[in-house]
């Protein structure tokens, strides 16, 4: 599959706003694991380092800010890349990585309410 192909599937291109009626199984499923791939510390700076950048950032550069291993930072940008919340791009042998702004941007939709009830 495609890197374009499976961001196209990814949580973050399809969540409904939990306030919308009738959520179903497949989209309450659906949104939970877009949460369940920011449930953890690492990958929120993660989020955090790639939205205050101003260019995309090369995935080696993340392993001294957070203190963590090249194969452990990889596993974390690959599991927010699935959920669609990252961008990615190859040069050479290195992969650069940006935030998806137009996905982080429906993350608030997805728990936006109207202010009824």
């Amino acid at each position: 599959m495609s890197e374009l192909e499976l961001n196209d599937a990814a949580p973050a291109r399809c969540c409904i706003p939990v306030a919308e009626a009738g959520l179903t199984a497949e989209g309450a499923a659906t949104t939970a694991r877009l949460f369940k791939a920011l449930a953890d510390p690492h990958r929120l700076r993660i989020i955090n380092a790639l939205a205050t950048s101003d260019e995309s950032v090369c995935g080696c550069d993340l392993e001294e800010p957070l203190g963590l291993s090249q194969a452990t930072v990889s596993f974390h940008l690959k599991k927010l890349f699935e959920a669609g919340l990252l961008d990615r791009e190859k040069r050479g042998v290195w992969v650069y990585y940006s935030l998806n702004r137009k996905a982080a941007a429906r993350l608030g939709d997805v728990l936006r309410f109207d202010g009824k009830g």
